[in-house]
């Protein structure tokens, strides 16, 4: 009888405990998803630097911080798509913000050219926040032997070499004035899915970019500068081409739950239905995961080689019509 009594004791405690645990759990999240109060960001500096800032994420967090009354620093390669967005945030009327642009091509220029461009550039100005969202991807699945080399290329250069020349630009001025946060946006693909087939150099390149920002998030940290992860699931984008949907923000709805993350945890899930998705997708087992992946992978590869197909005709037809004509 005794020896029921305490496993009947025992199992009660450990029921408790688990409870609690599990309470803990949840108000915590409750706290940091909607409760906790967003930093002031004007405490890291006046000035914001952003790559990828013409399109996507990169363009609407460019807005999100200049409605902050924060200093705009655009980068990207494209002139007149800088001077079209520079433009639209100073028609935005957002107080005194100052928009300044960097002609900046990632996969052109070399180590050396980036770091002296953007040296160049933020000379004497207060920069705070540094925001790597340039990124490339695959036009559509595909395995990795049909990988061309000159896409091979543009996501190493962009996704990897370029966000680590940027990063090491930027750093050594909020090294000096001991105090700067850096952003870097990764991906699901390898925060939240246990694989990426069919879209591997892509995944691997965004798992480069993670482990990126924890470790010199640990080396600089006591410097008093904080590198975060922040990491989307389906975004309405260009480079995703999703439609916009309860579970797809846009990229000004993504902003919005990006800024009120920066300083805090190393590695995040800003958004809070993308947060709830990577919850009970983590749940399942790897071997579902891996299974659906594949063959919704393969589905978009084979609609991506019958697009190409067809462009590529339609490219033939004109080609001939013109030397007839």
């Amino acid at each position: 009888m005794e020896w029921q009594d305490f496993f009947l004791a025992a199992t009660t405690t450990l029921g408790f405990i688990t409870i609690c645990k599990s309470l803990i759990h949840f108000l915590n999240y409750i706290w940091v998803m909607f409760l906790r109060p967003s930093k002031n960001l004007k405490q890291y500096g006046s000035w914001v630097i952003i790559t990828g800032s013409t399109d996507g994420i990169g363009k609407a967090m460019a807005f999100e911080f200049a409605s902050k009354g924060l200093n705009i620093l655009l980068v990207g390669r494209n002139p007149l798509k800088l001077e079209s967005t520079s433009k639209e945030i100073i028609d935005k009327h957002f107080g005194n913000v100052e928009v300044k642009c960097v002609v900046l091509d990632l996969r052109k220029n070399c180590g050396e050219e980036i770091m002296k461009k953007l040296e160049d550039a933020i000379y004497g100005l207060d920069v705070g926040i540094l925001v790597n969202c340039a990124g490339m991807a695959y036009p559509y699945a595909r395995y990795f032997h049909e990988v061309d080399l000159d896409l091979m290329n543009s996501i190493i250069k962009v996704n990897v070499e370029g966000l680590t020349w940027v990063t090491k630009a930027v750093i050594p001025s909020m090294i000096k004035k001991k105090k700067g946060a850096i952003i870097n946006i990764g991906s699901g693909s390898n925060a939240v899915l246990p694989s990426y087939p069919l879209v591997t150099l892509y995944a691997a390149s965004k798992a480069y970019l993670t482990m990126f920002s924890a470790s010199i998030n640990l080396e600089y940290k006591k410097q008093g500068i904080d590198i975060q992860c922040q990491v989307p699931l389906a975004v309405s984008t260009k480079m995703t081409r999703t439609k916009e949907s309860l579970f797809v923000p846009s990229p000004y709805a993504y902003s919005q739950a990006c800024t009120r993350w920066i300083g805090y945890e190393k590695l995040v899930v800003p958004f809070f239905l993308h947060s709830l998705q990577s919850y009970f997708v983590m749940a399942i087992p790897d071997v579902f995961l891996d299974y659906y992946t594949l063959h919704n992978f393969l589905y978009w590869r084979k609609r991506g080689l019958i697009k190409d197909s067809q462009t590529k005709g339609l490219q033939a037809s004109t080609s001939q019509f013109n030397q007839q004509s």
